[in-house]
């Protein structure tokens, strides 16, 4: 009784099954599509910073006079007495150091008696002058006679001349063994002992100049053009905690040291009681590094026809939307922007092809936080 309907059976599970399958068939592709709409797209960006248009140098120095001379004996000889001490203060015309003078005393002692023999000979040579001159006015010698003992006389007086300069020369020498401050200063080096002996020329003492002070630092190649004559910078001193003295560049050298490699620089100090010779100080200069660019990766530029452009994001929507920007150079990795970027503004550094006008993205919450550590600093120096 129940086989007729068999076949009818069947043929209605079967469509029964048919329509089921299309129903799931259907509504996962819904929820495929519901899933694929709320796909929001993780990007790579980074926060443009405000760039320095200058960079700060820091140097360190001594303190110096600007005019320190070692100072030598004009003679050699063997250092008998040293009268004073590095740090000493000496007034001008005051006696340093002494050396031996012996010698130059016996020179003395020999020019004098040079001399007295050469005043005799210009007495006598004068005596016979004024005989051959009776005798010519007389008509009783020839007149070659008389230019004989003209010229004898003429000899015995340069003879004398010689021997008074030899004498001022000895009597020099001798003065010579003291060595006298030329200027008044401090004693800053002592370079020879009592029983040294000491060629003409040798330093001896060095003394530092009273007046004006200055700063020598040395200054590598890459940074000299940092600092000009006439430049204003700040000098500090490491024993004066909060003493910011302004400094002007007087001097730069106009090649560098051979071993260092580096060129002195000498900065004019203010006066100042507390600024002693010999103290570290800190010179601070700002160099100046052109205008200011922005600097992205190269992974960040796309192109749009011959338009080069980056992907900005927009924190408070979370899309993207392309601005276009002026190269102005590539370094390496990255380029530098001329024109089309701001401090603060977020731009999309990796995935660029895949972006699109309005294309919702995802910030790292890192990217949030400086992009508004960015925005206020921007705010600040305006």
């Amino acid at each position: 009784m129940s086989k007729p309907f068999a076949p009818a059976t069947r043929h209605a599970a079967m469509i029964a099954l048919v329509a089921a399958t299309g129903l799931l068939l259907a509504g996962c592709s819904e929820e495929k599509a519901e899933v694929k709409a709320e796909v929001v797209r993780p990007v790579r960006v980074m926060t443009v910073a405000q760039n320095q248009t200058s960079r700060t140098l820091d140097y360190s120095g001594s303190v110096r006079a600007r005019t320190e001379t070692a100072l030598g004996f004009r003679v050699a000889g063997k250092v008998t007495e040293r009268l004073v001490d590095v740090g000493d203060h000496v007034q001008k015309g005051e006696i340093l150091a002494r050396i031996d003078t012996t010698d130059y005393a016996l020179s003395v002692r020999s020019a004098e008696a040079n001399l007295s023999a050469a005043e005799r000979q210009v007495e006598t040579a004068e005596l016979s002058r004024k005989r051959a001159e009776d005798l010519f006015a007389a008509q009783v010698s020839p007149k070659s006679q008389l230019e004989q003992t003209q010229l004898t006389y003429n000899q015995a007086v340069s003879t004398r001349d010689s021997a008074r300069s030899a004498l001022e020369q000895a009597q020099n020498q001798v003065s010579y063994g003291a060595l006298p401050a030329d200027r008044d200063g401090i004693v800053t080096a002592v370079d020879a002992e009592v029983g040294q002996v000491v060629a003409a020329g040798t330093p001896v003492l060095t003394v530092a100049a009273d007046g004006e002070k200055e700063v020598l630092v040395g200054v590598p190649e890459t940074d000299i053009f940092a600092f000009t004559p006439g430049k204003t910078v700040d000098v500090t001193l490491w024993s004066s905690a909060g003493l910011t003295l302004p400094g002007k560049v007087r001097e730069v050298a106009g090649s560098a040291d051979a071993r260092s490699r580096t060129f002195a620089v000498r900065i004019s100090l203010p006066e100042n009681e507390r600024v002693r010779l010999g103290m570290t100080a800190s010179v601070t200069a700002a160099q100046e590094n052109g205008p200011a660019l922005v600097s992205v990766p190269l992974s960040a530029l796309a192109k749009d026809g011959d338009k080069t452009l980056v992907w900005m994001v927009d924190a408070e929507t979370e899309t993207v939307h392309a601005r276009p920007v002026s190269v102005a150079d590539f370094t390496g990795v990255s380029v530098r922007i001329a024109d089309g970027l701001k401090p603060g503004d977020i731009v999309v550094t990796a995935g660029t092809q895949f972006m699109r006008e309005d294309l919702k993205v995802k910030l790292p919450n890192e990217a949030l936080a400086h992009q508004a550590s960015a925005e206020g600093s921007a705010a600040a120096t305006r």
